[in-house]
This record gives structure tokens, sequence and C-alpha cells, in this order.
């Protein structure tokens, strides 16, 4: 059964910090990319960024919106994907959701695929 469990979210000032945590399970993590979306009140949903893996390499992509302040990483022997926030702003306010979907000889993960599993969510607010 595969399990996505978010965590690291919570209240944080302008140009602070969080690392955002998806512990899978439940699926051999090497085949599935890994995306982290978010969801603002009263706004569609939107891709942030993923991580896929080819060849032994992670493979990423990026919203414009986030470039250069996130970075996505995974640590597969412990089957968790981070999401690294930098320089955050209120605009990334949002409920924060991983996802995963088989990737296997996909190529490199895309924001615009659609992902099969999803967490829970996790909050981030950035405020003052």
């Amino acid at each position: 059964q595969v399990q996505l469990v978010e965590s690291g979210g919570g209240l944080v000032q302008p140009g602070g910090s969080l690392r955002l945590s998806c512990a899978a399970s439940g699926f051999p993590s090497d085949y599935y990319a890994i995306g982290w979306f978010r969801q603002a009140p009263g706004k569609e949903r939107e891709g942030v960024s993923c991580i896929s893996t080819s060849n032994r390499n992670s493979i990423t992509s990026y919203a414009d919106s986030v470039k250069g302040r996130f970075t996505i990483s995974r640590d597969n022997a412990k089957n968790t994907v981070y999401l690294q926030m930098n320089s955050l702003k209120p605009e990334d306010t949002a409920v924060y959701y991983c996802a995963a979907e088989y990737a296997r000889f996909r190529g490199p993960c895309s924001l615009a695929w659609v992902y099969d599993y999803w967490g829970q969510g996790t909050q981030v607010t950035v405020s003052s």
C-alpha cells in the first residue's frame, strides 16, 4: 500500500526557511517520481518541484516561482524526499502536498503529470 506522509510545515517569518519531508512507503522509490504541490486558500493547486531517478542520478524540476529559493532532494535509503525552502515569502503560504507517480522509463519528472498517490498535506504559513 502506497503511503506518503508530509511533515515540517509551520509558521515562519518572511525571509526564513523551512524543510519539508515526505516519507514514502509501499513502493520502490527508484521507480517513482515525487512531486511537491501547494494550494493556497481560494487558489488552484500548483506544482512546486519534482524529483525522479535516472541511471542512479536525480533529475529535478522547479516552478519558476521557486527557482533559486527551493531545493528538492531525496534520500533513497530513508525513502524520504525533502523540500528545502529558503527566502520564504508571504505568497508561499499554502498547504504543501507531496505526491508520487510511477516514472520508470518515462524520463525526467514533470509537474504536469497526473500523480496517483498523495499525502495529507502540511501547512506552511509565511507571516510576520
